[in-house]
């Protein structure tokens, strides 16, 4: 018989757990196994969610089946949504992606090229959305706006300013998390109350302030979809524009880590501590990256939502997750088991992944 799977959190050190997703298309299948790892070995309680993009989506999936089913059901919901969108594009009739399901194909690559010729209302004059669509189908945005047992933190970046707007629970809807997820090169911009909005990532990716903040839990955990290094330095204009993105997208994120690890260690050495430096001494930090497993994969898979990309996908991070819990699991509730500064707080970028950093 097997033995029986090991739970963290149980006992006296159930402290609640806020996460922060980052976005990253169709990578964020890494983060539904994460997800599912986590509700099915831990018993902490889950107070908070920070999110851009596909882990904005990520994270109003988890919460309805968190308030709909518990745990469980939050795994379900997660699990349909992701099977529901491997299934909404007939990918193997397109002929337009490789027989992994992780690149493009030489027509899909040629078919790129064109649609970049155009622009996303030229392309899409109808304004489809299938994302709006599933969302719709499986998100009760009424509920989610009435409930108090989550807090949610939904980043999506003002068009006109490039300012960041967060949408807490008050203001979600199916439009901010289209707002979050909506990258301009090819979709049309996001409408909310009379102002455009784009992909959040551009501007954070995910929020890490409002769980410093607002967020009661003492111990956060970082779901990261970026990778450590980027490659080396790209020469052809495709690859240089691709690399272009991929800075953008990371720089918040990078900043805002950046800066919080400098505070973190000041804060630790000040005579007469504030509340932000309380605040930030009773933070527990800790991360999950995805680097080992989506690092190698092509810039364009984030756009291919392909059945068999997303459940690879999902068991890395699952597995990914079962690793780390059985390394930094007793440490939720007690200690961070992750070093801002030494992960984030040099001015000079590492020349490599740090080792072993989770």
């Amino acid at each position: 018989m097997a033995a029986p799977a090991l739970m963290f959190g149980l006992g006296a050190r159930q402290r609640p757990l806020s996460l922060a997703l980052q976005g990253g298309g169709a990578h964020g299948a890494y983060t539904w196994g994460v997800l599912d790892a986590l509700l099915e070995r831990t018993t902490h309680p889950l107070s908070a969610v920070s999110g851009t993009s596909a882990g904005a989506v990520n994270a109003v999936v988890l919460a309805q089946g968190l308030i709909a089913g518990g745990r469980d059901g939050a795994r379900e919901a997660l699990a349909t949504f992701w099977d529901t969108l491997g299934r909404t594009v007939q990918w193997d009739v397109t002929g337009l992606i490789g027989a992994s399901g992780d690149r493009l194909s030489p027509a899909g690559r040629m078919m790129l090229q064109w649609a970049s010729m155009w622009s996303p209302a030229q392309m899409n004059p109808l304004r489809v959305d299938p994302l709006a669509e599933l969302l719709n189908q499986q998100v009760d945005f009424v509920r989610l706006r009435e409930q108090r047992q989550i807090r949610l933190f939904i980043a999506a970046t003002h068009a006109n300013t490039g300012r960041l707007r967060v949408f807490g629970n008050d203001e979600l809807s199916v439009d901010a998390v289209r707002a979050s997820a909506c990258l301009p090169t090819i979709q049309n911009a996001v409408t909310i109350d009379g102002e455009p909005y784009w992909d959040g990532g551009y501007s954070a990716n995910p929020a890490l302030f409002p769980l410093v903040h607002d967020a009661p839990a003492t111990d956060l955990l970082v779901v990261m979809l970026s990778p450590w290094t980027l490659g080396e330095r790209p020469d052809q204009p495709g690859e240089i524009r691709a690399r272009a993105v991929e800075i953008a997208f990371n720089a918040a994120f990078l900043r805002e880590m950046q800066w919080l690890a400098q505070a973190t260690a000041l804060s630790r050495s000040a005579w007469w501590p504030g509340p932000l430096e309380r605040r930030l001494r009773s933070l527990r930090w800790h991360l999950i990256d995805g680097h080992d497993d989506l690092s190698a994969l092509p810039s364009e898979s984030k756009l291919l939502a392909h059945p068999q990309l997303l459940q690879r996908l999902r068991d890395a991070g699952r597995l990914r997750t079962l690793a780390w819990l059985e390394r930094h699991g007793r440490a939720l509730g007690r200690h961070g088991s992750a070093d801002l500064l030494h992960l984030f707080g040099h001015h000079q970028p590492p020349p490599q992944k740090p080792s072993d950093p989770n």
